[in-house]
């Protein structure tokens, strides 16, 4: 992946972030797969319940991306709020927006930790806050991912056996039927 399309991506999350911390609560976990450099879209985890459906959730976000035969992954998700629903311990940095850059050959991981901070409103508004980002540690060759996005960053690299015409497309359906939110960029558009 070139830097360009890297520093994209990291500044569409951070916005994310940005947006959804001032609407009350972060993004769901989300990956981004790319086949030859292009991106394929963005595919954000389904409503899912805490505990082993978490855990599931999180690592089926591969399906889209080994449909696509993706040869790069980007997953992006939240310290705090992916420890909680997968009831797993948070790890520092955190709060920390997480993302993972892998391919089948390994991953980096860069950590972007931030701080809540409160923004001034009207009496009786309710309470909205903004991150304020921290300086980012040296991304991580080989850094340590919890259990579900790690699955999640493995299968996206095992192609899907689909006996169907367009094994894409019907992974697609499938995943926007279960509720995950599919946004396919122009060029893998249905």
């Amino acid at each position: 992946m070139d830097t360009q399309t890297w520093d994209a991506l990291a500044a569409s999350m951070k916005n994310a972030y940005t947006a959804g911390l001032g609407e009350g609560a972060v993004p769901r976990p989300v990956v981004m797969p790319l086949v030859r450099g292009e991106l394929v879209g963005l595919i954000w985890l389904r409503p899912v319940e805490t505990g082993k459906d978490a855990l599931t959730g999180i690592a089926q976000l591969s399906n889209i991306a080994a449909a696509a035969g993706a040869d790069e992954v980007v997953l992006a998700w939240e310290t705090q709020d992916v420890a909680a629903a997968c009831e797993l311990p948070a790890a520092d940095p955190a709060p920390c927006l997480n993302m993972v850059h892998a391919t089948k050959d390994g991953h980096t991981l860069h950590r972007f930790p931030y701080t809540e901070q409160a923004l001034d409103r009207s009496p009786g508004d309710p309470a909205v806050v903004e991150p304020r980002w921290l300086p980012a540690p040296e991304p991580q060759p080989g850094g340590e991912l919890i259990p579900p996005v790690r699955a999640a960053v493995d299968y996206s690299f095992i192609p899907l056996e689909i006996d169907h015409p367009s094994p894409f497309g019907v992974t697609v359906v499938l995943m926007e039927e279960d509720g995950y939110s599919v946004r396919l960029t122009e060029a893998f558009a249905l």
